[in-house]
């Protein structure tokens, strides 16, 4: 009942668009509906935007005014309070009696030396990366610090003769311009300067200044980035009126403007940044005209839009229309454009993909119809009647044991049995002990024709030949061991066959010629050149191997030239369940 009552609702909505847009062109229909469903809300929110934006930026304007001023604040405090507790750890200092020995002249003697060396060491550990300088100026124009202060120079700016504070000895210099330095290759920078009297009851520093300079470059940046987002004036004055720093130029005060204020604790300064009211309100004015000049453009551009979308919508809808047509006629080279990654352009993937497997199926029909011909074409052209050939070898065989020609005999017999075996292609897996009873066979044949000249060892235990091995896969092995391996036949050979888990492992080693690096590398590529037939044999067993397995099995072959062979070999256990699993022929 509720899919039936869904139903019934989607056709009423349905026949109730159709009714309201009596179009029968698709594009029409989408162009009208974007219209409607755009140009409505956008005036709307558009004006509604306009008075809560223009309230909220005035409301954030003065709040990231008042945080901006803070912030220049707490940066100014910083640096004020760090020269501050550098001037008192260099006081702090001098008041221990065992320095009393620093004089206010060059030393001369050897402990005076020492003594001046630890004293600019300590004042070189009191540098952080902002430090621009530390001295301690005696009043006889001595100084202690980096030997690059021009005294006399410093004595002629007008912050350094200016008075200390009488209760803390401070003479703040404010902002200036790193003069009083005699290095040349040291450009001249901006600093903030800090004087101290030393009030030292000890020594002949009692009455010296400590000049602490730290570089204000990033702190008048700071300064400027807020004049230049803010368009505001910023101020600085020492409680005594005297101005620190000052935007220039300055501009009058007005009654409506804007001002936000900080005072500065670490030497009571007080930071002042005063905004026009017209700038102040010129943001929500900008917002003003630009809203009424974007709900215009906006009207406009939701018509081309809505024209652009609904033509190029519809538009790739008639292509995957004609391309499914083409494809209805068998041109199954037809592809449609994939122009995007939304519903319609997986519809062209999937359309895509749909040809091209309809076109790989039907070229794999085609290849498989032309594989069966020539299956059938060679299999008809070599085809043999086994029958026919065992009767042959047994004929011979009589033939040979009347003639008393006992190695004939045999060689003719174990050559029937391996061909038994080998012709036997009703099944692809057969049980591992026949196999390994054609290889007995195999090495028959290969007594006879070279001698007890060679040595065969076998290492299987009898439970594991019930499991099965792809047929014909252990001849090719010993054939390219005896062909490519040994000289005349001579040399050894060990076949240890073992379980691993559920894997049987198969190890082969021979001490033959071995085999060169550079066929090793192409042994098993099957689409590698080769001179001659070596490897082919052995190729085709790692073939077999993966096609019965997957391509995760298969062969692994070691070798050194003049050292041998390893073939290794790795697959799953499967038992032949015929008979009940017993033993076969």
């Amino acid at each position: 009942m509720k899919a039936i009552r869904e139903e019934v609702g989607e056709t009423v909505t349905f026949r109730s668009l159709k009714r309201l847009f009596p179009f029968r062109s698709m594009r029409a229909k989408l162009l009208v509906c974007f219209l409607v469903v755009t140009i409505i809300p956008l005036l709307t929110l558009g004006a509604l935007s306009y008075y809560q934006s223009a309230k909220m930026v005035n409301s954030q304007f003065g709040k990231y005014g008042e945080n901006a001023v803070a912030q220049l604040e707490q940066q100014t405090s910083s640096y004020l309070s760090r020269m501050k507790q550098t001037t008192e750890a260099i006081n702090s200092y001098l008041l221990d009696p065992a320095r009393a020995d620093l004089g206010n002249v060059a030393p001369t003697a050897y402990q005076e030396i020492l003594d001046k060396n630890d004293f600019e060491d300590f004042l070189k550990a009191l540098h952080t990366d902002r430090t621009a300088g530390i001295y301690v100026i005696t009043r006889s124009g001595y100084f202690y610090g980096e030997n690059n202060l021009d005294v006399a120079k410093l004595e002629r700016t007008l912050a350094w003769g200016a008075e200390s504070d009488p209760a803390t000895g401070e003479n703040w210099l404010g902002f200036y311009v790193q003069e009083h330095i005699v290095d040349a290759g040291s450009p001249e920078r901006p600093v903030l300067g800090l004087a101290v009297s030393i009030n030292n009851p000890y020594g002949a520093l009692r009455g010296s200044k400590i000049l602490v300079e730290e570089n204000a470059e990033d702190l008048l940046r700071a300064f400027r980035l807020f004049e230049r987002d803010t368009k505001a004036h910023l101020k600085i004055t020492d409680p005594k009126g005297r101005v620190i720093y000052e935007t220039q130029p300055g501009i009058p005060p007005g009654d409506r403007d804007i001002v936000w204020k900080k005072n500065l604790s670490a030497n009571d300064w007080t930071i002042e940044a005063r905004l026009p009211a017209r700038d102040f309100f010129r943001s929500s004015g900008i917002i003003r005209s630009n809203t009424v000049m974007a709900a215009a453009a906006s009207c406009l551009l939701a018509f081309g839009f809505a024209y652009l979308f609904s033509s190029r919508f519809t538009a790739r809808i008639r292509r995957l229309k004609d391309s499914m047509q083409k494809v209805s006629f068998g041109k199954l080279h037809t592809r449609t454009k994939v122009e995007a990654r939304d519903e319609l352009g997986s519809l062209d993937i999937s359309f895509n993909s749909m040809v091209e497997g309809i076109q790989s199926l039907v070229r794999e029909v085609e290849r498989t119809e032309a594989l069966k011909k020539e299956a059938e074409l060679r299999a008809f052209h070599y085809q043999i009647n086994p029958h026919l050939l065992f009767n042959t070898l047994n004929s011979i065989q009589w033939k040979a044991r009347l003639a008393g020609a006992e190695d004939i005999r045999q060689m003719l017999y174990h050559l029937a049995m391996v061909l038994e075996g080998n012709l036997e292609i009703t099944q692809e897996l057969v049980p591992l002990g026949r196999e390994l009873r054609i290889i007995e066979h195999y090495l028959k044949i290969q007594e006879v024709r070279y001698g007890p000249v060679f040595r065969y060892e076998l290492e299987c235990d009898e439970s594991l030949k019930d499991y099965l091995i792809p047929r014909m896969t252990l001849q090719p092995l010993f054939e390219n061991i005896f062909f490519h391996g040994f000289e005349d036949g001579k040399g050894g050979i060990r076949l240890t066959i073992r379980e691993a888990g559920s894997l049987l492992q198969l190890v082969l080693t021979d001490n033959g010629t071995g085999i060169a690096p550079d066929k090793l590398k192409r042994l098993l590529q099957p689409d590698a050149k080769r001179k001659g037939k070596g490897g082919l044999g052995v190729q085709n067993v790692d073939q077999k191997f993966k096609l019965h397995y997957g391509p995760q099995y298969g062969l692994t072959v070691q070798s050194r030239a003049g050292q041998g062979t390893t073939v290794m070999i790795q697959w799953p256990k499967k038992e032949d369940n015929r008979n009940g699993g017993g033993k076969h022929d």
